[in-house]
């Protein structure tokens, strides 16, 4: 691999630029290059590990979606990313924590809030609905790529780690991955983008 080649595939402004043309391999190397970054402080923050994870997906469907709209203005990427991640962050402590407040003030005075209770309901109608949909497209994929995309996304394995632990080559684990999401993009209706 020619020098200028290597040192772009470590440069997360480039990397970033190929995945707002919808790249999916440099997607995955901004995502390997930026995710512990990302976590570690989701993490500090959230001080609890499941929110972090949930928090490190939120920010790279975040960072996908919105990839095209980065300017070098809003500073480097890095900073630019970190900053959604905190963002996502201190949104999540002030979720949790407004909930509790909530809840106890609810507990304290016997009063149960329908308007809350019906909204709650029909959200986890909504992700019931988007889950069995995604259930579904997974069925219609191959063994292969569902393994292998549901090591690296529902189980938050990075590519190495899922190629290591299906014994097959990273660049198989990583084609399998972008066939399988472009498949399931498909499915979806084009949800995914």
């Amino acid at each position: 691999m020619s020098e200028p080649i290597a040192s772009s595939l470590a440069d997360p402004g480039r990397l970033l630029e190929l995945s707002a043309a919808g790249d999916l391999d440099a997607f995955a190397r901004f995502y390997d290059l930026m995710s512990p970054r990302v976590h570690g402080l989701a993490l500090r923050i959230l001080r609890d590990p499941g929110y972090a994870e949930e928090t490190v997906q939120e920010v790279f469907l975040q960072v996908w979606k919105q990839a095209s709209g980065y300017s070098p203005s809003l500073g480097s990427v890095q900073s630019w990313v970190l900053t959604i991640a905190h963002r996502r962050a201190v949104d999540r402590v002030r979720s949790e924590s407004s909930a509790t407040r909530r809840d106890e003030a609810d507990a304290a005075t016997g009063v149960n809030h329908l308007g809350d209770i019906a909204e709650q309901v029909t959200d986890q109608i909504s992700r019931d609905e988007d889950a069995a949909g995604v259930r579904r497209c997974l069925g219609e994929l191959t063994d292969n790529q569902r393994q292998s995309i549901e090591m690296a996304y529902f189980t938050g394995l990075t590519y190495r780690e899922v190629a290591e632990q299906l014994d097959a080559a990273l660049p198989t684990i990583k084609s399998r991955i972008r066939d399988g999401l472009r498949r399931l993009k498909s499915c979806l209706g084009g949800e995914l983008s």
